[in-house]
């Protein structure tokens, strides 16, 4: 590995950065509700952020290939600082729009830089593990944010926004004075060079990897959208188990990460880990359809979860290796297909629970059987594209 200083750092950061995230998400729609927004205002409103990070996170990639990784990063992470802020003080709809659109036109930076700084200081065979390492940290930050937000909101609803604001302003003092630059002035891109490389990352056998990101997001949002009104028709279960259910899938899908995806893409390549995870998270989504009380909920969301752990890491580390444009580039498309795979989830997976409860779980399934067919076949173009 080319530096390993950044890594632990990169880890801090973008814990905090979620814990901040994900402190707003159990407070969100009652305070959305106080300032008098409707279900479906409420929707949009959620909607809307990962729409920006939708349309804006290819172009913040490509700006990290041309002027850097640190000062994107900056900006992402006080553009999510702001929107905290303005959301704490938002006394009407509008305002909390506001908020939601500018918070996710600047975070959408911060998910395709750090990944792009990732690559940078990480050599081929060790880029598995960094990428690893940057999903745990995600993955930890989602268990222990809506925790503290919800404690914090039991004094006021505006109480967790302001506690997200100045996690957020810590990220960037963290990231000011402790992270120095991966990509070196004369390895940036021009500007001429970046303005035609928008799409240059989705060509020849890497576009296939983009789209089993985006069947295997569309599946994991389904799951997420649905998965607490399953386990209350099937199983009984209240708020309280499934906060318990989730936490644990977050701990087990981080370890995974941490430890086992670098060991595994190093010994045996992404491409094994990637086909493996999708293998694992088929058979997750086949035993939820059976569960019938707490420990069997756990334990087959556990296994989706283990799996779905394998896969995001393994697909980020391949594309960096094998695609012709810059990191920033190639992470910040990835981050959009993501991102379009969880706004199309949630309304795809309840409308299908609506028609029957296990159908967002059935199509898990075939969604996965699309992605390991995809992979096959990128794995048989890739060595076509090279004459093997």
């Amino acid at each position: 590995m080319k530096a390993k200083k950044p890594l632990p750092i990169l880890f801090a950061v973008m814990f905090l950065v979620m814990v901040g995230f994900g402190i707003i998400i159990p407070v969100l729609p009652f305070y959305a509700e106080n300032i008098g927004a409707s279900p479906a205002e409420l929707g949009w409103l959620m909607a809307v952020y990962s729409v920006m990070q939708l349309l804006f996170a290819p172009v913040w990639g490509r700006v990290s290939d041309r002027i850097g990784r640190k000062p994107v990063m900056m900006i992402g992470i006080i553009g999510l600082a702001l929107s905290f802020f303005l959301m704490a003080v938002s006394s009407s709809l509008w305002m909390l729009f506001a908020a939601r659109i500018i918070g996710g036109f600047l975070s959408a930076a911060n998910m395709p830089t750090v990944m792009a700084y990732v690559a940078d200081v990480t050599t081929p065979e060790d880029r598995g593990k960094g990428m690893g390492i940057i999903g745990a940290a995600i993955g930890l930050g989602f268990i222990f944010g809506p925790a503290i937000g919800g404690i914090f909101s039991k004094a006021d609803l505006s109480v967790p926004f302001y506690i997200a604001g100045f996690s957020s302003l810590l990220t960037f003092f963290v990231v000011l004075f402790f992270l120095k630059e991966s990509l070196p002035k004369e390895k940036r891109k021009t500007s001429n060079e970046s303005g035609t490389s928008r799409w240059l990352a989705f060509s020849g056998p890497s576009a296939i990897l983009f789209l089993l990101q985006l069947f295997v997001s569309i599946s994991l949002a389904g799951l997420e959208a649905t998965f607490a009104y399953f386990a209350a028709q099937k199983a009984g279960l209240g708020t309280v188990e499934l906060g318990y259910i989730f936490m644990i899938m977050g701990f087990a899908g981080a370890i995974v990460q941490g430890g086992l995806v670098g060991r595994l893409t190093k010994k045996r390549g992404e491409g094994f880990t990637i086909q493996l995870g999708i293998a694992i998270s088929a058979i997750g989504f086949a035993l939820i359809l059976l569960t019938d009380d707490f420990a069997t909920a756990a334990l087959f969301l556990t296994i989706f979860g283990i799996g779905n752990g394998f896969i995001r890491p393994s697909v980020s580390s391949l594309i960096t290796k094998i695609s012709t444009a810059g990191h920033g580039s190639a992470t910040g498309l990835l981050s959009s297909f993501d991102s379009l795979g969880r706004i199309t989830g949630p309304p795809l997976g309840g409308w299908l629970f609506s028609i029957a409860a296990g159908l967002p779980y059935i199509l898990g399934i075939l969604l996965s059987a699309i992605a390991f067919i995809l992979y096959r076949y990128y794995a048989v173009k890739s060595k076509t594209a090279q004459g093997i």
